[in-house]
């Protein structure tokens, strides 16, 4: 039940409705919904606005470029952007055009507004200007003459034009940075906002333009288009009904909890948008976070490279649950992720097959053999594991509820799954099978049983916000339906499923997936043209061809046998804590946790990963190195990590797996 005075308002970007939408896209879209899913769960009211940026010189001519008026053919591509929510899950509350009139017409008193108090004027603008980003530079700005967004060639314009006053309100948006350190997330954003754009000097800013007609009209002066930023913006006051006859929506919700957005619009959001709502006299938003992008192995998609991701052709082949895991686990929120068709497809396997799936198909089918399927009483501390089981379910409830609340979603996602992976070795260490052949131990069987159910039941609450249709399914098979027993609040209590509830044997969560074939399929499906499978590759490289079409690869180095590769020593090490290394701007410090013992690892990686997105991953670690001083700091061994292109990642394996254990 939502608690009335408990509210959280989030905003994902409003997307420009040029193009069919990528992955990049449902990442930021997906992330929001997380955080509004599990905000409700905690029993907020949540009002979720998503929504599209319909204005502007590209949408005129790709209209007409393809022999239509801007209207119908943002309408067109808009339905599309909506069906793709549909089959996201987002659980959005309003959807916004900013075509409507709810948004023109406040739109249209605004701008009247601010040049009635001489916060926009009139004048004549000489710069550069980049329609694709909407966007205008100057000189200095750009990069080898391009626009220093996209890299995209960019005109000279001269025009008569409106502008706002930005350089007014510089000293108290320093002054609400200073009093707000959060409210630009990640940090180092803030200090490029300040540095690249605030310290040079903030020029006024054009808010309209003459050189085309697809916009909202200056009020006074029809011959003005009121400049995309202005008209853009605004949807996060508009969509709450700021400026109409009903404003109750704005006075419940504003100011924004949250506006995520991509890197590349974080400039518009915490300077722009800030000032505008300083000069009309309304409450700043809490925090925006800029993430990163997410690319291929070729860099940024575009259609030119050939690497868009579809996520349709994703959700369609291995289900949404699968594309929402591994776009919330596979990269720390903020950071720059690449996506592979290795990745995906491991991180199925591995964490929703073997992880998550075996363990629910292993507990049902084990009830059903030994109490007939029947879920037996909760007696406490039976075997000498539970009390550590139990534990092990509020350190993750603890962990995942302090990682949502600031946004670190793939921290959350592995915070569940370390539990999971300890539910799993549970199993191991009580070994039910061991104990049902002996009926002098059926209380402890008994709470073997009871203890895998109700974790799973809890671990069916904590992966609410980032799977949706999984949890269902595992209640289903556990005999609950939604409702009292999968409110959060029961996470907290452990022993609240009621003895006698009957499990029910279903499908498996998530099939296991062969990866080759599936590495195969994706790629193919990305460029539209066939991979090479593994099969294709090694006779290719038997034959001394390249595989794949690409240039024949050789590393270099002389072969060596099993009995050179078995002198070096690889064991599976979790980061508990990382910095940098004073001095250098390439090492990072980590302290490594090996089982039996813990050292300190100086990796040349810091250009590639913040020292806080690499602690709780699992690693492989090359523990018999000789040890060597770098910077004047210790290193004992050597983590491994592959490169490709100047980009780098660490090596990571499943969080199940024990530290110490052995990489054969």
């Amino acid at each position: 039940m939502a608690n009335a005075d408990k509210t959280f308002y989030l905003t994902t970007p409003i997307y420009y409705p040029s193009d069919k939408l990528h992955i990049g896209h449902a990442y930021t879209t997906v992330a929001g919904d997380a955080m509004a899913r599990y905000k409700r769960l905690r029993g907020y009211r949540v009002h979720f606005l998503t929504g599209t940026d319909e204005h502007g010189q590209k949408i005129e001519r790709r209209a007409r470029e393809r022999g239509m008026e801007p209207k119908p053919f943002v309408d067109g591509i808009v339905a599309g952007i909506q069906e793709l929510w549909r089959k996201l899950d987002i659980s959005y509350d309003d959807f916004i055009r900013t075509t409507e009139d709810r948004h023109k017409q406040v739109v249209e008193k605004i701008f009247a507004r601010l040049v009635e108090q001489g916060d926009i004027y009139k004048g004549e603008y000489e710069g550069w200007y980049c329609t694709p980003c909407e966007s205008f530079f100057l000189e200095r700005q750009l990069v080898n003459g391009n626009c220093p967004d996209c890299g995209r060639p960019v005109e000279l314009l001269k025009e008569e034009c409106y502008f706002f006053r930005l350089g007014k309100y510089v000293d108290r948006l320093l002054q609400y940075y200073e009093e707000n350190p959060d409210f630009i997330q990640p940090e180092s954003r803030r200090n490029e906002m300040i540095n690249n754009f605030i310290k040079p000097g903030l020029e006024d800013l054009a808010v309209s333009r003459t050189t085309f007609d697809w916009g909202i009209r200056v009020p006074g002066d029809p011959k003005h288009v009121i400049y995309v930023w202005i008209d853009a913006l605004t949807n996060y006051i508009t969509a709450l009904g700021y400026g109409s006859d009903d404003d109750s929506l704005f006075k419940t919700f504003w100011p924004a909890d949250v506006h995520l957005v991509g890197k590349e619009i974080v400039r518009f959001h915490t300077i722009y948008w800030p000032i505008m709502l300083m000069a009309l006299d309304l409450p700043l938003p809490k925090k925006v976070f800029g993430h990163g992008w997410f690319q291929t192995k070729e860099g940024k998609m575009s259609k030119s490279k050939g690497n868009v991701i579809d996520p349709v052709v994703l959700i369609e082949r291995y289900g949404l649950d699968a594309l929402r895991y591994w776009l919330l686990r596979d990269t720390p929120f903020g950071s720059d992720g690449v996506f592979t068709p290795e990745s995906f497809v491991e991180r199925t396997n591995f964490d929703l097959a073997n992880d998550l799936g075996n363990l629910l198909n292993r507990t049902v089918a084990m009830m059903e053999k030994y109490t007939g399927g029947v879920v037996p009483a909760y007696e406490g501390h039976v075997t000498a594991y539970d009390a550590s089981l139990e534990a092990a379910a509020r350190e993750a409830i603890e962990a995942m509820e302090a990682a949502m609340e600031k946004m670190e979603f793939s921290v959350a996602l592995a915070a569940i799954w370390q539990f999971i992976g300890r539910t799993n070795k549970y199993i191991d260490e009580t070994q039910p099978w061991l104990l049902a052949k002996d009926e002098a131990s059926a209380p402890q069987l008994k709470s073997v049983l009871y203890h895998l159910a109700e974790s799973l039941r809890i671990i069916s609450i904590l992966i609410q916000p980032f799977l949706t249709r999984a949890p269902k399914e595992m209640w289903r098979q556990l005999g609950i339906e939604q409702g009292p027993l999968t409110e959060w609040d029961t996470v907290r209590t452990f022993g609240t499923l009621p003895a006698g509830t009957r499990v029910v044997k279903g499908d498996p969560l998530f099939p296991r997936l062969d990866v080759e074939a599936e590495v195969h399929y994706i790629a193919s499906a990305i460029t539209g043209k066939p991979a090479a499978s593994a099969a294709q590759a090694e006779n290719a490289s038997a034959k001394g061809e390249p595989a794949g079409g690409g240039e024949k690869a050789s590393s270099g180095k002389p072969e060596i046998v099993i009995d050179d590769f078995a002198k070096v020593e690889l064991r599976v090490a979790q980061v508990i804590a990382a910095e940098p290394v004073k001095g250098a701007d390439k090492l990072l410090k980590l302290q490594l946790d090996l089982g039996s013992e813990q050292r300190q690892v100086v990796s040349g990686i810091a250009q590639h990963y913040k020292p806080e997105a690499l602690v709780g991953r699992k690693v492989v670690c090359v523990t018999n190195l000789k040890p060597v001083k770098l910077r004047g700091e210790l290193s004992q061994g050597m983590i491994l990590a592959a490169s490709e292109g100047g980009r780098l990642a660490v090596v990571e394996v499943p969080q199940d797996m024990p530290n110490g254990a052995v990489v054969k």
